[in-house]
């Protein structure tokens, strides 16, 4: 299972959100390359990186910073936040990020991400958050009556070769993480599926092991970093280094069949 730490982006500098409430930001650092440093340093295999400021306004925001990120280190880079077309898309793939997070045009246009699969083969995930089993979009400002594992399977059927599961309820709480939502979730599609939010211990992290069965590969670790709960060097030598998973650019389009 892969450990992958987090890095959200706001205004430059590395912050995390408590539920996704953009008025309770704390800001870990102002220099988030160094902190991107840091987790590849530790072992990392991969990285998670959120553009807030462009899931905000509906375009990338800090380009400069993650382009910087990117060439800092030599592990693989996912970015997600504000990725509603193909020409941002191709921005960021151009910069050297190996897999991009759409969200928001899951849920409003659909078709698009079809496009976006056949366009970008095996670079496309899409974030999946949901308060109480129901899809929130434009940086979680706003909740739709889509329903999580309808959107997976609707998702998988576009191409998607990646899904990222995030509990608005458990993001930046420490509250450990939602087993029974992870394993519905899981349950409804056949591709990977990438845990987010609450894991606060090694305890938590390691609970989420029994789930790999039901396809869980990956799960993004963010404030139990930054807050010193959980340690990367240790998890990782609890969990195994884990594998950055390259999905072949054939896979993306047999899933179109």
């Amino acid at each position: 299972m892969d450990i992958i730490p987090a890095i959200d982006l706001l205004d430059g500098r590395c912050v995390r959100l408590y539920q996704g409430d953009y008025h309770k930001s704390q800001v870990y650092s102002e220099n988030p390359v160094k902190i991107a440093r840091q987790w590849a340093d530790l072992g990392a295999t991969c990285l998670h990186l959120v553009d807030l400021d462009g899931a905000k306004q509906g375009n990338p925001v800090n380009l400069t910073t993650i382009e910087a990120i990117v060439k800092s280190i030599s592990i693989p880079v996912q970015v997600g936040g504000g990725l509603r077309n193909s020409l941002s898309i191709a921005q960021l793939l151009n910069l050297g990020v190996k897999r991009v997070i759409v969200g928001t045009v899951a849920v409003e246009n659909p078709a698009l991400v079809r496009e976006l699969c056949q366009e970008f083969p095996g670079k496309i995930a899409v974030s999946i958050d949901a308060r109480n089993g129901r899809v929130a979009t434009r940086g979680w400002l706003e909740t739709s009556e889509v329903l999580a594992t309808n959107l997976a399977q609707q998702m998988v059927q576009s191409g998607v070769t990646t899904i990222i599961y995030t509990d608005i309820h458990r993001d930046g709480t420490l509250g450990g993480p939602n087993h029974k939502a992870l394993r519905e979730l899981a349950s409804h599609v056949n591709i990977p599926v990438i845990a987010s939010g609450g894991v606060s211990s090694l305890t938590d992290l390691l609970s989420l092991l029994s789930l790999e069965v039901v396809g869980i590969t990956g799960v993004i670790i963010g404030k139990a970093l930054y807050t010193g709960n959980l340690d990367l060097a240790e998890a990782l030598r609890a969990v195994g280094p884990g594998r950055w998973q390259d999905v072949p650019p054939d896979l993306g389009s047999s899933a179109l069949a």
